[in-house]
């Protein structure tokens, strides 16, 4: 991610694309896909944003666990499909959509895109415009 000044002197985050920027012109409005970072194993509380429990009330050791995944009335005894529990988090394919197109560089086979695309540094991003 860079910062980007335009023509008024406005800031924007925008990030350096390396691409042949064929078609593509100052203006456009594109969507960005790609796979995002990984980040292992996470708990419920960072993967699904669960609360956690409180750490009064005579709880111990339970201020990031899930709580009760189901009993016998819902799923009859057994974990019900697509409970939310940890699990490995990124990872996935994420399309950013309506990105605008900052600046094309043909010379050195650069777009600068405003905002942030998914993945880490060296990705391979597929860039659609509309």
């Amino acid at each position: 991610m860079v910062q980007y000044f335009d023509d008024q002197g406005k800031t924007s985050a925008a990030t350096f694309v390396g691409a042949p920027p064929e078609d593509l012109s100052k203006g456009d409005r594109v969507s960005v896909s790609g796979i995002s970072k990984g980040k292992g194993f996470q708990g419920v509380v960072k993967r699904h944003k669960f609360k956690g429990g409180s750490r009064t009330h005579g709880q111990k050791h339970s201020e990031r666990e899930p709580g009760a995944i189901g009993g016998g009335g819902r799923a009859g005894g057994r974990v019900a499909r697509g409970m939310r529990m940890a699990g490995r988090m990124g990872g996935d394919r994420i399309t950013v959509k309506n990105l605008k197109v900052l600046e094309v560089d043909k010379d050195n086979n650069q777009i600068l895109i405003s905002g942030a695309v998914p993945g880490r540094r060296g990705t391979l991003l597929e860039i659609r415009s509309k």
